[in-house]
């Protein structure tokens, strides 16, 4: 690797990392870090459950169809996101930084990419595509879910972004599909 290549991520893992701090410094605030607790704990698959059975609930047979679009989407990015934190092995930010607090729970050990924001990313677009009117809700909790991953301790940004492309381009691709 050039010298040139390796000084340029060198800066940019410096950014990520003090991005990251300070966004998770905003932890310390227990209003902070409680909210985004609830929302991290909501990302777990709580609220894309509670959607799928609304929709069934209330769309009936004209459900069945987002609902398996769905669920074979988020099965897609469960099996990408597991394989890559298996190859990247990138660890956790509160494990390599003393200055990043954790104040969630990690679901399994690697950090690249995060998990919750693919996901939330790939049901929410693929829920969007069907419900163009749920985005004043699905929006805003897509990109809580997001930074909640960083100001609990458990993400870099980086992983963050990286999931969310990974997500939007798995919902992108399933639209080929479906």
């Amino acid at each position: 690797m050039s010298y040139r290549m390796r000084l340029y991520l060198d800066r940019m893992h410096q950014l990520d990392s003090n991005v990251c701090v300070a966004v998770n410094h905003t932890s310390q605030y227990r209003l902070i870090r409680n909210c985004f607790r609830v929302v991290s704990r909501l990302g777990d698959g709580i609220i894309w459950y509670t959607l799928m059975i609304g929709i069934l609930y209330t769309q009936g047979a004209n459900g069945v169809l987002p609902v398996l679009h769905m669920a074979l989407a988020g099965l897609v990015g469960t099996l990408t996101y597991k394989w890559l934190k298996g190859k990247t092995l990138r660890p956790r930010p509160y494990e390599v930084c003393q200055d990043i607090f954790l104040t969630g729970k990690p679901l399994d050990k690697f950090s690249f990419p995060s998990g919750h924001t693919l996901h939330a990313v790939v049901f929410g677009l693929v829920a969007l595509s069907y419900y163009p009117l749920l985005s004043v809700v699905i929006v805003p909790f897509v990109i809580m879910v997001g930074l909640s991953r960083v100001v609990l301790g458990l993400h870099y940004p980086s992983d963050v972004l990286a999931g969310a492309a990974i997500g939007a381009a798995i919902a992108g691709l399933s639209f080929l599909i479906i």
